[in-house]
Parts: structure tokens; C-alpha cells; sequence
């Protein structure tokens, strides 16, 4: 790779600052040409931090410099009018998640990828990082897994603030958006489920309005034995992130920054800790995506894996409404 990709970013809120700006700042294999976002006074600041032209439209910014890939970080209402406009002028395409809020839109999406011939990739950075990736090898030594439990919480002081505390612009509330991590490990590390029970609230603040959730608390079963629950939170406090599956053979406990291998008993076996706790895996994404422009390597994080993340907060969000399990496989 001799030429380094030219990339822009379109929406300009935390993500962008936090991750994608200073991943493209390490990056080996790309460079930050224009920033884009509809807020004027966003664009000519970060455009004036980083020394590059700042744009307020898709449309102009993709036709004045011609990128060889977008990151999109751009409300989730917003999302798919991004792609579109992306896939109209063959740009590619970084997308922080979640890759559609339903599952028609993730389809449509689909076969506008596969029509247009563009490269997308969702942007769940754990499957970059070093503990969650070695967690694959360690998860075949505890046998066929029995039990999941898994944990994302921290405390946000106003989950009504903004587009994230309207389930219409957001798709959903914390199950949808931070606990797309959750899930995205879920489906990779043991498949998508078979049986699908769900409930959320919106009680955490009572005196504001807002409806979509900040907790949710979601059972599931697969055919093969294998159950558990997913609790996530952006209203309940201290911050964890913790996935634990348990095997005949013992258990394997994933959080950041650490791995462990448990025995039945409960005894470590062996761990894996890495310092810093959550490095640059946005550096990581980005080259990744610049090889899998390169045809180097495959996408680990495509359309078609995303479909199925769809399908299991359609079955959620279904599950919280009729009160009754459901079966995230009919809305694939």
C-alpha cells in the first residue's frame, strides 16, 4: 500500500472527536482530507483544528474532493441518507454502528452495497482490540457453552438529552445504541439466538421526557441448551462491561482490558491483561478498512453480518411490546 487513502468524516459529534479523528491522525494507511457535519459552527472548528476544509453537505464534500472512503458517525436517523448519497458516488464506507435501525433498512442497505459494489464496514471496535479477539481461541476450551450473562452500564445525568432520548430518531434507546456492543459480541463469539425475551424502562428520570429506554434487560435461549440475559444500562451507574460464558469445563470472563479463563470451580486458570485498557483499536479499524479496500483481507464487519444484529433488536423490541418471547430468525 504506497498511496495513503483519502479519507473524510461526516458527522462530527463524540465518536468522531473520541475515536475516528485521532485513529485517522495514527493511521498508517489513511490521511483526513475534509470534515463534514450540518452544525457550521462543528465543521469550521474541526476543519480549523485539523487544517483541512470544512463542508456542511454530503453531496458537495463528495463531489469537490472524491474520498476514497467516508467514516459516517452521524445520528442513527441520519445514517442510512448518508449511505445512500456515499454509494451514489461510489465512496465506501465506515459506518459507527448500528448499521440500520430495522431490518428492512439493514436489507435495503444490503443490496445497495452489493448493487453499487461499495465496501462498508461497521465500526464495533472490540473486534479489534486484543482481549476480545484472543477470547475466540479461549472460548473453545470450556466445552459447549450452557450459560451467558452479560453487563454494559454507566450512568449518563440526562438520558432524555438530545436525538438519543427519542426512540423515533434513534431506533431505541440503550439497547440499541451501546448495547449494540453487547450483542455485535454475542452473535460473533456463539451465534444469534433462537428465543428472544425483553423488557426496557424509562424510570430513571422521571421528572424528564423521553422515550426511549435507558435500561434494558434482555433473556435468551438458543436450541442448543445454551441461555442467558443481557443487562444494559445508560442510566445506572458504576460503568462495567463484562461478558462471562460458561462451559462444562469452566468459564470465560471478557471485559476491557482483561481476559480470564475460569475453572468450574471458579479458580483462574489463566488471564490476559492489556495496558492501556482500550487502546487505539479506531487506528486498527481504519487500516483494516484500507486493506480491505486493498483486497488484502476480508471485511469482518460487513452488511451481511450486520443483518442479523437487526433481526435480534427487531425481537427485542417486538418481545418488550407483546410481552412474549420471539424468534429474532423470522426477521432475517
Amino acid at each position: 500500500m504506497s498511496v495513503r487513502k483519502k479519507a473524510v468524516v461526516i458527522g462530527l459529534g463524540h465518536q468522531a472527536l473520541e475515536d475516528h479523528l485521532p485513529g485517522l491522525a495514527d493511521s498508517r494507511f489513511a490521511h483526513l482530507a475534509p470534515v463534514c457535519d450540518t452544525n457550521p459552527d462543528k465543521a469550521a472548528a474541526q476543519a480549523e483544528r485539523h487544517g483541512v476544509p470544512g463542508f456542511t453537505d454530503t453531496r458537495s464534500l463528495l463531489e469537490d474532493v472524491r474520498p476514497d472512503f467516508a467514516i459516517v458517525a452521524v445520528p442513527h436517523h441520519a445514517g442510512r441518507e448518508v449511505i445512500e448519497t456515499c454509494a451514489a458516488a461510489g465512496v465506501h464506507v465506515m459506518k459507527e454502528k448500528p448499521f440500520a435501525t430495522s431490518p428492512a433498512e439493514a436489507a435495503e442497505l444490503t443490496a445497495l452495497c452489493d448493487r453499487t459494489g461499495i465496501e462498508l464496514m461497521v465500526t464495533v471496535q472490540r473486534r479489534f482490540h486484543p482481549v476480545y479477539t484472543a477470547a475466540v481461541q479461549l472460548l473453545e476450551q470450556i466445552g459447549q457453552p450452557y450459560l451467558v450473562e452479560g453487563r454494559y452500564t454507566f450512568h449518563c445525568s440526562d438520558p432524555a438529552a438530545g436525538w438519543r432520548g427519542r426512540a423515533s430518531l434513534a431506533g431505541g434507546g440503550a439497547l440499541m445504541d451501546m448495547g449494540y456492543h453487547l450483542i455485535d459480541l454475542l452473535i460473533w463469539y456463539l451465534g444469534l439466538p433462537d428465543r428472544i425475551l425483553a423488557d426496557t424502562s424509562t424510570a430513571a428520570r422521571p421528572d424528564a421526557d423521553y422515550d426511549a429506554e435507558d435500561t434494558a434487560l434482555v433473556h435468551l435461549a438458543y436450541d442448543t441448551g445454551l441461555y442467558g440475559s443481557l443487562l444494559i444500562s445508560r442510566s445506572a451507574g458504576p460503568k462495567t462491561e463484562q461478558l462471562t460464558v460458561t462451559g462444562p469445563r469452566g468459564a470465560v470472563v471478557i471485559a476491557r482490558g482483561r481476559m480470564q479463563r475460569l475453572a468450574p470451580d471458579g479458580q483462574q486458570i489463566e488471564s490476559l491483561t492489556l495496558e492501556p485498557v482500550w487502546p487505539c483499536s479506531a487506528t486498527a479499524q481504519i487500516d483494516g478498512f484500507c486493506r480491505v479496500l486493498d483486497g488484502e483481507r476480508t471485511n469482518p464487519s460487513g452488511p451481511r453480518t450486520h443483518v442479523a444484529h437487526a433481526a435480534f433488536l427487531a425481537a427485542a423490541y417486538t418481545s418488550r411490546t407483546t410481552l412474549a418471547p420471539a424468534d429474532p430468525k423470522v426477521y432475517l
